[in-house]
């Protein structure tokens, strides 16, 4: 069935369903542990109900996704043995160790709390308890830490010597850790991670506010991530901003791709920036291209009449694809802009007092759920696929990476993998999005809707099945809305 295939092509396509099922689960677990931490310390800071019941509600959902992330990433660490084994031997000595440093600082942390978060609040108290959510949160933040190392000194390698079997071998760790693009893909995923459960979180509150607008949990499950989204877009467009100019350094040629940019411009005239267009990369050309003069330069050099690289300037034969990188960087970018664009119409709906009246901006935030999932996921390929041809960028070649293993044997595990994926992962999202359609509870009397006097708010303890009657004292606290 698969003769006459490509097995370097199978591995890559199998390599790539499997890492992009796998990353919009961590994706969504860092933001999502980090706004449980947020929700328990402002339960124990304010006592107020709303704060611990919107905790219990996603908390069994990061459970869910935190056992999903773990299984979809275990066949990778297979797959660099059996379809990558040249890429295992030649780099193993650099990758294995972080790879083996984020199981040891960052799943080990995630793992070890998180049966004291979701299970302990009852029995260890609720110091303790808001110290696990903490280190969950941590571990998610270290996983990243870690893998964002391997995959930055695979486009930006640095630190490391090359021994006589033509294996990279680290010189200096520092330098290996610290490659020259590490520091701002980090920050850029950290960033894309709270932008995507930002808006996860905004659109289950902004769906059942549209049921329900006095639902106090739902109001403030959107007043948060709305909150989030106009503060953190705009971060996150400066971040990828100086992230492009990084790229620009190291990686000219994935700039020049993802621009457009076949040809140079002639000597003393300005870059433009290519907004759509359609790539002919047999002929070399942009075809159909729709410009603005000068503001490639512009955004690329911080220069009115800077030049940019065309891909003309490197050899055939180490272009990426351009068809790819050029339209997957323009759908990251426009829903970059697009979650900006829904983070001002908040604080204009905000500053007017209406941004729980605003059903059009409710309906913009369910709608824009999913955004930051496609946009890491577009993100992620405009960056490997960016890469190639290589493994290693500019030492080691995909093509001399792979294994030699036999198509058939890569392409009916690939069959495999599709099958089990859409199956396990597929039923999976379904209970997932179930969960998320359930009305948030566990909200008594004052903290519903408009602000009252209360005599008293007992905050559940949570995460326990009998914790609405276990547990949590009387506060003195007056109620507010779930602004």
């Amino acid at each position: 069935m698969f003769e006459g295939f490509d097995p370097v092509l199978l591995a890559r396509l199998q390599f790539a369903f499997t890492v992009s099922f796998h990353i919009i689960f961590p994706a969504f677990t860092i933001g999502l542990a980090s706004y449980l931490a947020v929700l328990e310390a402002m339960w124990l800071i304010t006592g107020r109900q709303v704060f611990m019941a919107t905790f219990r509600f996603w908390v069994a959902i990061f459970a869910l996704v935190f056992g999903m992330g773990v299984v979809s990433g275990l066949t990778m660490s297979y797959e660099f043995g059996t379809n990558w084994s040249v890429f295992a031997d030649k780099a193993g000595p650099v990758v294995g160790p972080l790879m083996g440093y984020e199981v040891l600082s960052a799943f080990f942390l995630e793992a070890g709390f998180l049966g004291i978060m979701l299970f302990g609040l009852n029995r260890v108290g609720r110091g303790l308890h808001m110290a696990a959510t903490a280190m969950v949160a941590v571990g998610t933040l270290f996983s990243a830490f870690w893998i964002l190392s391997v995959n930055s000194w695979m486009q930006t390698p640095a630190g490391y010597a090359v021994n006589d079997q033509g294996q990279f071998v680290p010189a200096d760790w520092w330098a290996v850790i610290f490659n020259p693009s590490f520091p701002y893909r980090l920050v850029h995923m950290v960033l894309a991670a709270y932008l995507t459960t930002a808006f996860v979180v905004g659109a289950v509150g902004a769906f059942h506010v549209l049921r329900d607008r006095q639902n106090a949990s739902a109001r403030l499950m959107f007043s948060m991530a709305l909150w989030m989204g106009a503060l953190v877009a705009p971060i996150q467009i400066a971040a990828g901003d100086l992230h492009g100019l990084n790229t620009l350094e190291h990686q000219p040629a994935k700039i020049a791709a993802l621009e457009g940019h076949f040809d140079s411009p002639p000597a003393g005239e300005a870059s433009p920036l290519i907004l759509f267009g359609i790539p002919d990369m047999a002929a070399g050309a942009m075809r159909y291209a729709l410009e603005i003069p000068h503001l490639g330069s512009l955004i690329l050099t911080h220069t009115w009449d800077g030049q940019i690289k065309g891909l003309d300037q490197f050899p055939r034969e180490d272009w990426p694809n351009v068809d790819i990188v050029f339209w997957s960087f323009r759908i990251m970018v426009a829903l970059g802009f697009a979650m900006f664009g829904v983070g001002l119409w908040s604080l204009y709906r905000r500053w007017r007092g209406s941004i729980y009246q605003d059903r059009w901006l409710q309906r913009a935030m369910v709608a824009m759920g999913p955004a930051g999932f496609v946009a890491v996921l577009a993100g992620w390929i405009t960056t490997e696929v960016g890469r190639q041809p290589y493994t290693v960028y500019g030492l080691l070649r995909t093509a001399e990476s792979h294994a030699p293993i036999a198509a058939e044997a890569v392409g009916w595990s690939l069959t495999a993998y599709v099958v089990v994926y859409f199956l396990l992962f597929g039923a999976g999202t379904f209970y997932i999005l179930r969960l998320m359609g359930r009305p948030p509870t566990g909200l008594e009397g004052p903290e519903r809707g408009q602000p009252q006097r209360a005599a008293g708010i007992t905050p559940a303890p949570a995460i326990d099945s009998d914790a609405t009657t276990r547990g949590g004292g009387r506060t003195g606290h007056r109620a507010q809305p779930a602004e």
